[in-house]
């Protein structure tokens, strides 16, 4: 059996930016109407050097299992921050269908993920976009706004990547954090150690990205009770994600927090007026990536030099 293997490379060629944001939005939809399924994911966690996941998911006549790690540190030794693969099977025989590089799979998915809800959740008006965060999911998250034509601005507390990611998408460079945050539409991609939305204003929208494990946030409870709240999964966000600490204090119930999935449906109402803040909490589901690695599978005839495993 030849079995294609995805590098990062390779997924890059083979799904667009643009064309995540449809696949993601496919992937919301049909496991907002039960059509793809999605088990818990696990952590094995080996804190505070970093944690492992094992994320599967069940859709397309595919199962997909995503082995991918998360450890903050390792950029200071020149090792990525996350790792891993994802394996895609035929659901009907068992058959493996495909192997790929987490890291992209997840960026893209992780971009996609961010600028569908802005533009969901987001003002039809909305004029400015920016990014916190400019490590390789952040960077997927402005190359994706730059794809849907949104111009956006960048900040990373490493002034230095920031301008490197900058220059490398053609994007601006955020003047400071506090210029950011003012942004129509922020995307937060930060490890998730700290706090850096502290305030929105009315009409903002947020994609909290980053706090995608227990005991991470990217902003504070008080902030976070002045929004509109969704996400992508309320059993993952309500202990893993941005909203677990706000869930564990007692501030936000399960009747609090809308799935993107169900606005995606109608079957919820999204932003209800210009004033409105929304925000949403992101863990990153399993049925993103199959989304992600069904489309590379489907236009691996047109990734050039795409290896072959025998097996």
């Amino acid at each position: 059996m030849s079995v294609p293997v995805f590098t990062g490379r390779h997924v890059e060629q083979a799904v667009s930016p643009d064309r995540a944001v449809e696949a993601v939005r496919n992937a919301f939809i049909a496991h907002a109407r039960g059509e793809w399924t999605m088990p818990p994911k696990v952590y094995v966690t080996n804190y505070p050097a970093g944690d492992f996941r094992a994320m599967p998911a069940l859709g397309g006549g595919h199962a997909l299992l995503k082995w991918v790690t998360s450890f903050p540190g390792n950029p200071l030794q020149g090792l990525p921050t996350v790792s891993g693969v994802v394996l895609v099977s035929d659901a009907e025989t068992g058959q493996l269908r495909a192997v790929l590089d987490a890291a992209s799979v997840t960026a893209l998915r992780t971009g996609a993920a961010a600028v569908l809800a802005a533009e969901t959740l987001g003002r039809a008006n909305a004029t400015t976009a920016a990014v916190i965060g400019a490590g390789v999911n952040g960077k997927a998250a402005a190359r994706t706004f730059l794809a849907r034509g949104r111009p956006v601005m960048l900040w990373d507390v490493n002034e230095t990547r920031a301008r490197h990611v900058a220059h490398e998408l053609d994007a601006e460079v955020a003047p400071s954090l506090e210029d950011a945050l003012a942004a129509d539409l922020v995307v937060t991609v930060t490890p998730g150690h700290e706090v850096v939305v502290t305030r929105l204003s009315a009409g903002q929208h947020v994609s909290l990205m980053g706090a995608d494990g227990p005991g991470k946030a990217e902003a504070s409870g008080d902030a976070l009770l002045t929004a509109r709240l969704f996400a992508d999964d309320w059993e993952q966000a309500s202990h893993g994600g941005e909203l677990a600490h706000v869930v564990e204090d007692g501030r936000v119930q399960r009747e609090d927090v809308t799935a993107l999935g169900d606005v995606l449906t109608g079957d919820a109402p999204g932003r209800r007026d210009d004033a409105e803040i929304t925000a949403f909490d992101s863990t990153g589901l399993a049925i993103q990536d199959l989304a992600i690695a069904l489309v590379a599978i489907e236009n691996a005839g047109d990734v050039p030099d795409l290896t072959r495993l025998e097996l």
